[in-house]
């Protein structure tokens, strides 16, 4: 499937740092990863922009919803593939998040949510809910999180999963009372104090993983400009740097 002049264009334009090894991306919100139902072109589809010569062109390695922004890496051969792959498979990458919650700060304003996940599914959508531990299907799940800043009717929140559940931010929060805002899968709310709330305010602002030369690379994004334009009419200050 070849891209369109402006489809390359617009590829290339979310890069956010390469190297012989990988290509980095600010993925923005709406773009769905892979193809599937109702999916007309996806980030995978994009990566023809890098193809070589030969055709040959670059791997995903891990996943992003398609609501959710920020951080995406590809790898640019098969060896490079498997490293960073395994490096996934090993939690031996460490991801950071940006949130908008729903309700002000979480209580404590720091901490941890250690609750099992397991697959569900709700009017035909597949969703992701609290398990028992020990019961079937149930994945263990742990995120580790601190408030940076709130009011209260909403907070900003950082997130640093240890496990990679599908959808585990969304009801990790979802289970603590605090939704992420624009979240419709898990109770989150699209007016918050006045403020419309125009999609899922979740944003992968930090990916820290090592690299096949040695030592670890760590590549940021900031969030895009709906999250910020949220942040401030919630009179959130967004985080520095």
């Amino acid at each position: 499937m070849s891209l369109a002049p402006h489809e390359i264009e617009f590829a290339r334009g979310l890069v956010i740092a390469e190297d012989a090894h990988l290509l980095a991306f600010n993925k923005p919100a709406g773009l769905a990863v892979q193809g599937g139902s109702g999916v007309q072109r996806s980030f995978e589809d994009l990566l023809e922009a890098f193809a070589k010569s030969n055709g040959k062109r670059p791997r995903l390695v891990h996943r992003l919803d398609r609501d959710t922004s920020g951080v995406l890496i590809a790898a640019r051969t098969k060896p490079a593939a498997a490293f960073f792959s395994e490096a996934f498979a090993g939690r031996d990458v460490r991801k950071t998040y940006l949130a908008i919650v729903c309700g002000g700060a979480p209580e404590p304003a720091e901490g941890a949510i250690d609750l099992p996940l397991k697959k569900s599914s709700r009017k035909g959508l597949d969703i992701m809910e609290i398990a028992r531990p020990g019961e079937t299907g149930a994945q263990s799940a742990l995120t580790a999180y601190r408030t940076l800043a709130a009011s209260a009717a909403a907070a900003l929140v950082e997130l640093q999963p240890e496990t990679g559940r599908m959808h585990q931010l969304r009801a990790h929060l979802a289970a603590i009372g605090r939704p992420i805002a624009g979240d419709a899968k898990y109770g989150g709310l699209f007016h918050l104090a006045g403020t419309e709330i125009s999609g899922l305010m979740l944003h992968a602002a930090v990916l820290d993983l090592p690299h096949p030369e040695g030592g670890r690379r760590a590549f940021s994004a900031p969030p895009p400009a709906a999250f910020q334009q949220t942040l401030a009419s919630l009179g959130l200050e967004a985080p520095k740097g």
